[in-house]
């Protein structure tokens, strides 16, 4: 039963990530990666996650992506006059590619459909998910990639700023 809300919601995710790409406008790349943050979050609830959960919707649906917005409003990004589809040869190749991708990712749906039980894959443990769990895994075992992602995170904030500023002069 979880798959048959699952795959819609991944199925979701994926359209919302590839909107991020291929969105022309940066206030429409930031709200597809909000919507995809949301069904991430829905997905983490089917995997019985619901404090990763709270905290996506929290963290990276909420402070995260009000900070990008303020970057993307800072910045005062505009749209080129060139939007339009320009028939090139390598736009043919990336619709044809792109095409044979999504013919691939449908007949795998529909082979994992129709040929598995709707089950739960597993059963997991008590303290999967929790907040004790969670913090000790990531104070433990991960506590260098948390130290590089908020470097990197203080970097990207200090350098929009000195963008923005070098703007207003």
């Amino acid at each position: 039963m979880e798959l048959l809300i699952f795959y819609p919601l991944a199925g979701f995710c994926v359209v919302l990530a590839l909107g991020v790409v291929f969105n022309n406008s940066p206030v429409g790349s930031a709200i597809s990666l909000i919507g995809m943050m949301l069904g991430l979050a829905g997905i983490f609830v089917l995997l019985q996650a619901h404090f990763i959960a709270i905290l996506q919707v929290i963290i990276y649906a909420g402070a995260i992506m009000v900070l990008f917005m303020f970057v993307i409003m800072l910045l005062n990004l505009k749209k080129g006059d060139d939007t339009g589809w320009i028939s090139r040869d390598k736009n043919l190749f990336l619709s044809i590619l792109t095409g044979a991708l999504a013919i691939g990712i449908l007949y795998k749906i529909g082979d994992i459909l129709f040929s598995t039980k709707m089950d739960s894959p597993a059963t997991l443990p008590d303290t999967f998910g929790t907040v004790a769990n969670i913090g000790e895994t990531l104070f433990t075992e991960f506590v260098l990639p948390f130290e590089v992602a908020s470097i990197l995170l203080l970097a990207a904030m200090v350098g929009a700023v000195v963008l923005a500023k070098n703007k207003l002069d």
